[in-house]
């Protein structure tokens, strides 16, 4: 499979503080591939970094064969990688078809305006419960709910990759694991996806490769078999009942 995306040495800091230091890893076209790592390990900056809103100090990040480092994050967007930033941040005020026009923006500005109901159909069938809540603000979804807008407003600008910061977060274990299953659907429609979780085992079930962090540098990677394998990710990630899995 061909490398989608690449960082190379990416180095990157707030103020003075370094946040990564010399990260280096790859995604290939139509793979998952899940990011590790304790709270501060440097994930939500990996995904700042790519997306454009950090700009890194030194490095090098490609997407579909163009140098992206320090551009502009609608000119980043407009490439086809979008971010599904931590916390859902939906538009909570706008109804549920209006958050999903909202992701459309750039279609619309290309004059491709036409094009987006379909679009808005196809979301309602890969999340049938916001079909039932278009006109309801967003506001009123619960939490699994708005995770899956945020996922669908991404997907309204037609990415080749998704990067999913936390889809997880605050969700109860039955939400995780139907989240986790729209992740492997993305994957079947040919969306590739660069997944940050605290959810170890859940984002290693649908992902096909992955790293981990620590203190801002890449430490390990492997298969996602190799990795739920290795005895210092399972103490470190899977918690203290990591020997019966």
């Amino acid at each position: 499979m061909p490398i989608l995306l690449q960082l190379r040495s990416v180095s990157a800091y707030y103020g003075h503080l370094q946040a990564l230091k010399a990260v280096s890893l790859h995604v290939n076209e139509g793979e998952v591939v899940a990011l590790l790592g304790a709270n501060g390990a440097g994930k939500t900056t990996t995904l700042n970094a790519i997306s454009g809103v950090v700009r890194p100090r030194s490095g090098s990040i490609s997407f579909a064969g163009e140098e992206i480092a320090g551009k502009a994050t609608d000119r980043i967007v407009g490439l086809g990688l979008v971010q599904v930033p931590e916390g859902r941040q939906i538009f909570t005020d706008l109804t549920v078809r209006e958050n999903m026009i909202v992701g459309a923006y750039r279609r619309y500005r290309s004059g491709h305006g036409r094009e987006v109901e379909p679009d808005i159909e196809r979301m309602v069938e890969l999340f049938p419960v916001l079909g039932e809540r278009l006109h309801l603000p967003a506001g009123t979804l619960s939490g699994g709910q708005q995770q899956m807008l945020a996922i669908a407003r991404a997907l309204m600008s037609r990415p080749a990759m998704l990067l999913l910061d936390e889809p997880s977060l605050g969700l109860a274990p039955a939400l995780v694991a139907e989240v986790m299953g729209v992740v492997t659907r993305l994957r079947e429609a040919g969306t590739t996806v660069l997944l940050v979780e605290q959810n170890a085992l859940a984002s290693l079930r649908v992902a096909d490769r992955g790293y981990v962090l620590e203190t801002g540098r890449t430490v390990l990677e492997g298969t996602s078999e190799e990795l739920l394998r290795d005895r210092e990710v399972r103490r470190a990630y899977l918690g203290k009942d990591f020997e019966k899995i």
